[in-house]
């Protein structure tokens, strides 16, 4: 019989939590206050704090935080946002959404992250913003593109999506930006039982913003004084992730040392590069992510697949290479995040993985390698 390693298992965690999640539904449940209860802004302080930042603004997902930063920034037609191509969609989509233009950059061979010196080149009078992804967990490359900003009078809007728990220079990863998306989509560190998102940020008056944007544009119930969304964090996700979140930090930390069993049964491997990690930063390990030869990934993929290990690549297709953006940007080449698409390989990663899988799938490595 052939044992099954899956990409990502959220039983154990959530089993271990079940008395205290049990009892968040139960409040909730009791309490009738399922939209904007006093669960959300419970969480939106407990997570403000544990940020380091001033603000958090309760959504119905990381999308929309992108959506509601870009839109409070006054972001709109007209303007160009320098995102990565080498992200989730979302990323770019955000930008398309409120009418700017994604300005697509390349990455750093060694982070997956964007490469200032591609930021740089393609600053130009329409643009307005840059969104640094930290992709994995990992941490872009924050003193440079702040400086970059800064100099040409830029907002930086954080997408943390994957890296909550992770940090840079001794600060949490979306409080180092003028404001920060976070999703708390089921499979991320802090992940809720359906969508969620976080704007975090240190400017109040922008979190107020927000705050009318995610509803309706209205400061008070039928008296919408610009065109918002409908996007509130549920109380019920609220309560949920609120049980979840004082076990972050541990979470993270198991992570950190399941990658590091990786890199202790993968060291050696050649022809495999395994996550290189900033010394001025602390990589969350949202993903443990390989690159292997371009020309034998999806056949590694398949082989490993056929031993019960399964594996992810995030992203096959850099952002400018997809359907939707394919025939207007047809003159753009970004060679790195053109290569690291072809050659990403995304192995079983969680807090509670277990030494023994972990050996299996390196074992299964070895042996195709």
């Amino acid at each position: 019989m052939t044992r099954r390693v899956p990409v990502l298992d959220l039983g154990v965690s959530t089993a271990a939590l079940r008395p205290e999640l049990d009892a968040a539904i139960a409040r909730v449940l009791e309490s009738g206050a399922f939209i904007n209860g006093p669960d959300v802004a419970a969480f939106e302080r407990e997570l403000a704090a544990y940020l380091g930042v001033a603000e958090c603004v309760g959504l119905n997902s990381g999308t929309d935080a992108l959506v509601l930063g870009l839109r409070a920034f006054g972001i709109g037609p007209g303007d160009e946002v320098i995102v990565p191509t080498f992200s989730f969609f979302a990323t770019a989509e955000a930008v398309s959404a409120v009418g700017a233009r994604p300005v697509f950059a390349d990455i750093d061979a060694r982070t997956f992250n964007l490469d200032p010196a591609s930021v740089a080149a393609q600053l130009g009078a329409a643009t307005r913003a840059i969104i640094p992804v930290h992709l994995y967990g990992q941490s872009a490359a924050m003193d440079e593109l702040l400086e970059l900003a800064a100099r040409h009078g830029l907002h930086v809007l954080e997408d943390a999506a994957q890296a909550l728990g992770g940090a840079y220079r001794g600060r949490k990863l979306g409080s180092l930006g003028h404001a920060a998306a976070i999703s708390f989509f089921p499979s991320k560190n802090l992940g809720a039982f359906g969508d969620g998102g976080v704007l975090a940020t240190n400017q109040k008056p922008l979190a107020e913003l927000c705050r009318e944007l995610r509803q309706h544009g209205g400061k008070d119930k039928y008296r919408n004084e610009r065109i918002g969304y409908n996007s509130r964090l549920d109380t019920l996700q609220a309560a949920i992730l609120r049980v979840k979140l004082p076990h972050l930090d541990q979470a993270v930390r198991a992570r950190r040392a399941a990658a590091a069993r990786y890199e202790e049964l993968l060291g050696d491997l050649k022809h495999v590069q395994l996550p290189w990690q900033d010394p001025n930063a602390s990589h969350a390990f949202h993903q443990y992510t390989l690159r292997v030869p371009a020309d034998r990934r999806d056949q590694v993929q398949a082989d490993l697949a056929a031993r019960g290990i399964q594996t992810m690549v995030y992203y096959p297709t850099p952002i400018h290479r997809l359907p939707v953006y394919r025939a207007q940007y047809s003159r753009v080449t970004l060679p790195v995040a053109e290569a690291a698409a072809g050659a990403v390989l995304s192995l079983p990663l969680w807090p509670e993985i277990s030494r023994s899988d972990q050996e299996y799938v390196a074992q299964a490595l070895r042996d195709l390698f």
